[in-house]
């Protein structure tokens, strides 16, 4: 008889906290995309702004994406550069942000966030993509640099037409049927809060075709999905921050198809502050982004097997009291696997 197929698991149990990825003097560090190159090196791209600017409005409008580099997923990370930042005019002025990284084929896709700059941020948020052959670039934008890659739709049936956050916080997925997934956080005209959709393209560059209906049957506000494939099935990582199952933990959304997820999902990452650190906070830890001690922006490197090897995630409350916030990482450990 063949031997019944691993199922997607519970995660949160199973990761332990090693510290710090990214901490760079002067800045607040966010949204932290790993990819493991030809010579095995970690690459991490991050948001980053100057911590001198107050931490919500630098985000929308000062946000670039820098990029990193470590021999180990452990780190530390040291920077190599910036890859992408407004434009200073047209829908992706200002504010590059919330970068996920993937490689196709032979060369290397990264979506992110970006809007016009205007006075009203949140319905003018984009989804963009930059391609290029190497890690190092040089990078450009598709389809092209006049236009994003995803927008709000146009047609009222869709559920997030005029949408209060626009499309944001994208993650990438190359689908086995040979298709792109291109899975978004957007505002429902359905429910209250915000979900999860998906735009579907045949080709990388696009054109991406957003579907009628939200994917994830939350109840409470959603956000910061990372897409994977994991034991012949399409998941979501996304924050758990209004306690669906974990207040200030992370959820995994299990689907056969990358359309049709299940109701109820299971636990991806406990809260910061009273699991990982049990309770003990550091008594010089500083809070950039609320008091809470939690995760944000989850993102994982997957090891040759497919299995979830490293989380990668910032937190608004700098550990060891760093000016600005920092990616931090976590390993599963090798006996949960």
């Amino acid at each position: 008889m063949k031997a019944e197929a691993r199922q997607p698991e519970p995660l949160a149990d199973q990761w332990e906290l090693i510290g710090e990825a990214v901490n760079e003097p002067g800045w607040d560090v966010w949204g932290s995309t790993p990819i493991r190159d030809d010579e095995g090196r970690t690459h991490l791209f991050c948001a980053r702004w100057p911590g001198r600017i107050p931490f919500d409005k630098a985000w929308r409008r000062n946000s670039e994406i820098a990029h990193y580099v470590a021999d180990r997923p452990e780190g530390v990370f040291k920077f190599v550069g910036v890859m992408g930042k407004g434009a200073g005019k047209g829908w992706n002025a200002v504010g590059y942000h919330n970068p996920n990284i993937r490689r196709v084929g032979g060369k290397y896709a990264l979506v992110f966030i970006s809007n016009d700059g205007g006075p009203r941020h949140g319905p003018n948020q984009r989804i963009g993509m930059m391609t290029a052959d190497h890690l190092d670039g040089p990078w450009k934008l598709v389809p092209d640099e006049t236009k994003p890659l995803l927008s709000p739709p146009d047609d009222t049936k869709i559920w997030c037409h005029g949408s209060r956050c626009g499309v944001n916080n994208p993650s990438l997925l190359p689908h086995p049927n040979g298709k792109f997934y291109l899975y978004f956080k957007a505002q429902s005209n359905r429910r209250k809060g915000v979900s999860m959709g998906v735009a579907i393209a045949d080709k990388l560059e696009g054109p991406y075709v957003i579907q009628e209906d939200p994917i994830t049957a939350n109840d409470r506000a959603i956000e910061d999905c990372y897409a994977f494939i994991w034991r012949d099935h399409v998941c979501l990582m996304t924050t758990d921050n209004h306690g669906i199952l974990e207040r200030g933990g992370g959820l995994i959304w299990v689907s056969k198809d990358g359309i049709h997820f299940e109701e109820r999902p299971l636990s991806g990452y406990h809260h910061l502050g009273r699991f990982y650190l049990k309770n003990n906070r550091p008594k010089n830890i500083k809070h950039h982004y609320t008091a809470q001690t939690k995760f944000e922006r989850p993102q994982l490197l997957l090891d040759k097997d497919g299995e979830p090897a490293y989380l990668y995630c910032p937190s608004g409350s700098a550990l060891d009291g760093s000016d600005g916030t920092n990616a931090y990482v976590l390993r599963r450990r090798k006996e949960a696997e």
